[in-house]
């Protein structure tokens, strides 16, 4: 009976030190994971952003709309949809809306590409730097 007492006595602030190793594996894989699904989600903004730009830019009217005005459309998306977290998504160099067209005739394609700059959050100090991320939507001019 007393080696029984004696061990449980020795096991005393086991379990907190087994956390204490334990937890900073559990924190970065729960920041591995906020941090990437707020990549996938700003992946998926950006490329509703580029669709969106494209849909205002093919639809048949006179004058067609300029490529002022297609990134104006994409700016208001990502203004409106990114998680940045403080950053100024709209301006400067976090979106970039490039539209290109062989015409402005029906059948003629319009693309649109939309990149972002994607900075992480926490995982920065372990060596995740910027990320660049991309859309691009052809469609036919109506």
């Amino acid at each position: 009976m007393m080696k029984k007492m004696l061990n449980i006595r020795g096991q005393r602030g086991a379990a907190a030190l087994e956390f204490a190793i334990v937890l900073p594996v559990l924190v970065l894989l729960l920041f591995g994971t906020i941090e990437f699904g707020l990549l996938l989600y700003n992946q998926q903004v950006i490329t509703n952003a580029s669709r969106e730009g494209a849909r205002f830019g093919i639809v048949a009217q006179s004058p067609r709309q300029t490529p002022q005005a297609i990134a104006g459309v994409v700016t208001s998306y990502c203004g409106g949809n990114l998680i940045t977290f403080g950053n100024n998504a709209t301006a400067g160099p976090y979106v970039t809306t490039t539209s290109t067209g062989t015409g402005t005739t029906f059948g003629d394609n319009l693309t649109v590409l939309v990149t972002y700059n994607y900075d992480f959050l926490v995982l920065t100090n372990l060596g995740f730097g910027q990320k660049v991320l991309k859309a691009r939507t052809v469609m036919k001019m109506e």
